[in-house]
């Protein structure tokens, strides 16, 4: 079953440019810091696609292992796990997330 969910995973993250793990909808976040990764992917006007790890328990339990990452959100750029709340904040702050977001194209005008 791991291999099938990490097979999942590895898909997503490798045919999206950017993917975001997170409890709840971008509309209707179910806890704080996946509203925080939201919000700050939506002011850079960067499209994504996001996973609610709540729907799946076995999603949320394989993605820990996954990427070696204790929580959830977790955000990942062209199949590259950047971080989750705490770091993807300190990487917006100082400027890094758009110079990786622009590196890679894809930041809207």
């Amino acid at each position: 079953m791991a291999n099938e969910i990490f097979n999942r995973i590895h898909e997503d993250i490798t045919t999206n440019d950017v993917v975001l793990y997170m409890k709840g909808a971008p509309v209707f976040p179910q806890d704080g810091y996946s509203a925080v990764m939201t919000q700050l992917l939506v002011t850079l006007n960067v499209p994504y696609l996001s996973v609610d790890v709540l729907e799946e328990p076995d999603l949320h339990q394989a993605l820990k292992e996954f990427s070696n990452w204790p929580s959830v959100p977790q955000l990942y750029i062209k199949g590259v796990f950047i971080g989750g709340s705490d770091t993807v904040k300190e990487l917006n702050a100082s400027g890094e997330l758009r110079q990786m977001l622009q590196d890679n194209g894809l930041l809207r005008a």
